[in-house]
């Protein structure tokens, strides 16, 4: 039984571990940021390797906690995002004078998406939510002498707090139509009654604040702005990944007979989450405000292909979401840098760029060429895959509108490009000095971006994940 825990909940108890060694780093020593900053990325880097070996299926808790080889990757991508970040804004964490709390806060917030991912009931799902979100809107303060920082967390709470009632109410709704809230039992009692269809309406609601979907991602440029980058970038790509990864949960396994319903709630939610984060990442200037609309119109893309209602669409929006961590990740690193060094983030001043930083250019590139689906970049075997999942229901309408989205979003992140690369600056950015940390994790990222479309036995590992 021992065993059992320990081998099942082992992605839990590495980074529970984690949280208590800096919790006694903090409270029994006295390290500076330089010499315990190389400590954590090991020890992060470690919890990334763990996440692969000795991994397998089960239940604890009367079925509360389940995990499988899919659920362990899930994790494992998670986790290297959180590695990644820590590489990335080395900077930023090194000048900060609460750096451990800030990774208590941010393992916290994992801890909360891991046990999320694996719960088997909505009461253990909620209270993961809960774990989850509290120590984000404590990290999007983090830069305290900010006013727009302090805004921007207010938002946050204000936010989470709304669609978390939702979410309970929901859930009421739920048990009150059906007697249970547990995910094994729930399939077999869905006989699409109407309140059982207002009951995953709000469930849905709530899911859509959190992945900051049309209409509901009122709170996110805000947010991402006021935010530190480091922060914006767990939001976007930690943060999100692991909603995109239980909504699949939810969707296709809880509410599977109520398929036909959600398909046509998906379809039109998807529609506008692509039109209008295209539309207003059009006339962004803030580079992290540009990024966030961007973020919002790749939801709409990983709604496609969770619309298909298959194995071939868990593996896509699998497949994506670790292409989308490598690339926005990329492009918040290089915005970070340049953020870090020289205060600015408006999208004219990278006008130039490539005069005097041309490493910093090709790694923002690489970036917008994956995240605009640009072939031979892994964002456009991402996108194939998607769209292909979703094409599985014959509604070519929707697939259309889709691949017309693609041709918008060209626009915008080619401006960034032209920017970079074609237009002249009097006062160009000034050469950035890369600490081979964040050298390091740019390297990683760019690797990943290149290699991940090209190397096809990922997309088929993954695919073997979901049998």
């Amino acid at each position: 039984m021992l065993n059992d825990f320990l081998i099942l909940m082992k992605s839990e108890l590495v980074i529970t571990g984690i949280i208590f060694l800096l919790l006694f780093i903090k409270v029994g020593t006295d390290i500076k940021n330089d010499r315990l900053l190389p400590l954590i990325q090991i020890v992060l880097l470690a919890n990334v390797v763990a996440g692969f070996i000795f991994n397998e299926d089960g239940s604890l808790f009367g079925g509360l906690f389940t995990t499988n080889a899919l659920i362990a990757f899930q994790k494992s991508i998670l986790s290297l995002g959180i590695y990644l970040i820590s590489l990335l804004f080395t900077d930023w964490f090194k000048k900060s004078e609460h750096m451990p709390e800030f990774f208590i806060l941010m393992l916290s917030a994992v801890l909360g998406m891991f046990l999320m991912i694996s719960s088997g009931s909505f009461l253990m799902f909620f209270l993961s939510l809960e774990l989850s979100t509290i120590p984000v809107a404590a990290m999007a303060n983090f830069d305290l002498e900010k006013k727009i920082s302090s805004e921007g967390a207010m938002k946050m709470i204000l936010s989470s707090a709304f669609s978390s009632g939702i979410l309970l109410f929901g859930i009421s709704l739920i048990y009150g139509a059906t007697g249970t809230i547990n995910f094994a039992e729930l399939p077999s009692l869905l006989d699409n009654s109407p309140l059982q269809i207002l009951a995953f309406v709000f469930l849905f609601t709530a899911f859509a604040f959190k992945l900051s979907i049309v209409p509901f991602h009122l709170w996110t440029a805000d947010v991402y702005e006021g935010s530190p980058v480091a922060v914006t970038s767990f939001l976007s790509v930690i943060s999100k990944g692991s909603i995109a990864f239980i909504l699949l949960t939810t969707l296709y396994k809880v509410f599977a007979p109520m398929h036909e319903i959600w398909y046509n709630m998906v379809m039109l939610l998807s529609i506008i989450t692509m039109i209008v984060g295209n539309l207003f990442a059009l006339r962004q200037q803030n580079i992290k405000r540009f990024l966030a609309f961007s973020s919002i119109a790749q939801v709409g893309f990983i709604l496609v292909g969770l619309s298909s209602n298959s194995a071939k669409g868990t593996a896509s929006v699998v497949y994506f979401v670790l292409i989308y961590l490598f690339s926005n990740l990329a492009a918040f690193g290089v915005a970070g840098a340049i953020s870090q060094q020289t205060g600015k983030e408006r999208i004219d001043d990278f006008k130039g760029l490539y005069q005097t930083n041309p490493f910093l250019s090709w790694i923002l590139v690489l970036a917008l060429f994956s995240l605009a689906g640009i072939p031979p970049t892994a964002g456009f075997f991402g996108k194939l895959f998607l769209i292909t999942a979703g094409a599985s229901k014959g509604n070519y309408f929707f697939i259309t509108v889709a691949a017309l989205n693609l041709i918008v979003s060209l626009y915008y992140y080619l401006r960034v490009i032209r920017a970079v690369f074609m237009d002249k600056n009097e006062q160009p950015i000034e050469k950035i000095y890369l600490n081979p940390s964040v050298k390091l994790g740019m390297i990683i990222c760019g690797a990943g971006i290149v290699l991940i479309g090209l190397l096809s036995w990922i997309y088929d590992y993954i695919t073997s994940l979901t049998m």
